[in-house]
């Protein structure tokens, strides 16, 4: 009975992080945004990230700390987005997670470190997620991560 209980909580854990995933990209993708909006989307980035932790992989946990990394990027929280942009890039690095979630860690360093106004910074990882672009298995993949990429600030 125990283990039953185990699996149908992770199961609502997982069920809870891919929707509050899924919640928080739809507000990433509107072009107008309420303040409240704004919170509703750190809220739930943060929330599913933490679903994740408790029932994801290494892949999920990558791929949640990569759309907090891009919430702080667009909301300008830069030590915020700096942070959960090099855990994403950590996770990738210590669990040779590669394809795109690789490439995407890159472009979140690389968006982090423009906030910053640190271009030497994200000139490297805009070049490094350009190579890791490379090992992307689907054409549809890379194709959107390239526009992505193109989307990162650059001086001037």
């Amino acid at each position: 009975m125990a283990n039953e209980q185990t699996d149908s909580a992770r199961e609502l854990h997982r069920k809870l992080a891919a929707e509050l995933f899924n919640e928080t990209w739809e507000l990433l993708e509107r072009a107008e945004r309420t303040p409240d909006d704004d919170d509703r989307m750190l809220d739930a980035a943060h929330a599913s990230r933490y679903h994740w932790g408790i029932a994801g992989t290494v892949v999920n946990r990558a791929r949640a700390d990569w759309q907090l990394a891009r919430v702080n990027s667009v909301l300008g929280r830069l030590e915020a987005a700096r942070y959960h942009a090099q855990r994403c890039l950590e996770g990738c690095v210590v669990h040779a997670i590669g394809d795109f979630d690789l490439a995407f860690a890159h472009e979140a360093v690389a968006r982090a470190a423009a906030l910053a106004g640190d271009h030497a910074t994200a000139a490297r990882h805009i070049a490094l997620g350009e190579q890791a672009a490379a090992g992307i298995a689907e054409e549809e993949d890379r194709r959107h991560f390239l526009d992505d990429l193109a989307s990162v600030p650059r001086p001037g």
